[in-house]
């Protein structure tokens, strides 16, 4: 068997949001894909293989890059400007959000760590994922706060490290690679969660870093695994 972490030495966990708190990977990429399709097919499909390969980065750079980069090479058409993208995305995302599932055992694991302060770390947009968990109830249980865009989350670690608000020992939840460095750089332990990512052989890649990963919350901390 297979030993879980044991979350009951954290004083602080932070959660990434699309793929570990939320299954909403998909909802975001459809989403990339429906507000960059103005554009053409071959520059939206361009999109979504950037966004693929670079999960955890804001929808704002993601544009930016899409506007400076894609669609030159891929259009000469001229489509939507990167506020009426920005739109696009965010109105085919809430949706998504407010009905897609939420991780089995993350309530479970709330009631295991009741002294552990939690927050959310995302790519998303702050405001929007704000009122996201309250509408759907567990914004309660991020007592540390729920954080995102238009910050970095290098930026949001190492500013709620120095308030004080993330104290260590401290364990990152994520489900790509750049969790993995954003963790790293702020010296919080990690931990991949493999079930809803997007990252493309990740088998290899966590065999190179020498990684814990799990499935999902519920198999990392409530069963054990074979």
């Amino acid at each position: 068997m297979v030993q879980r972490p044991s979350v009951t030495n954290y004083t602080t966990i932070v959660f990434d949001c699309d793929g570990v708190v939320l299954h909403s990977n998909k909802v975001k990429t459809e989403a990339f894909y429906q507000a960059t399709l103005p554009y053409g097919e071959a520059a939206a499909q361009a999109m979504v293989d950037y966004h693929v390969a670079n999960g955890g980065v804001s929808r704002y750079k993601k544009f930016a890059h899409f506007l400076e980069q894609i669609a030159p090479n891929h259009t000469t058409q001229q489509g939507p400007d990167l506020e009426a993208l920005l739109q696009a995305y965010a109105s085919y995302v809430r949706e998504g959000l407010l009905s897609c599932e939420v991780a089995p055992g993350l309530e479970a694991l709330r009631e295991q760590t009741p002294d552990a302060r939690w927050l959310i770390v995302s790519g998303g947009d702050q405001a929007e994922l704000r009122d996201v968990f309250a509408q759907r109830g567990i914004a309660e249980w991020f007592d540390g706060g729920i954080f995102g865009s238009p910050d970095t989350k290098d930026e949001i670690l190492a500013r709620e490290l120095s308030s004080g608000n993330i104290q260590q020992p401290a364990l990152f939840l994520g489900d790509s690679k750049y969790d993995h460095q954003a963790a790293s750089a702020a010296g919080l332990d990690f931990v991949f969660l493999s079930g809803w990512s997007e990252v493309v052989d990740w088998k290899v890649w966590v065999n190179e870093e020498q990684l814990r990963h799990y499935f999902d919350i519920d198999s990392a901390f409530n069963h054990e695994i074979d």
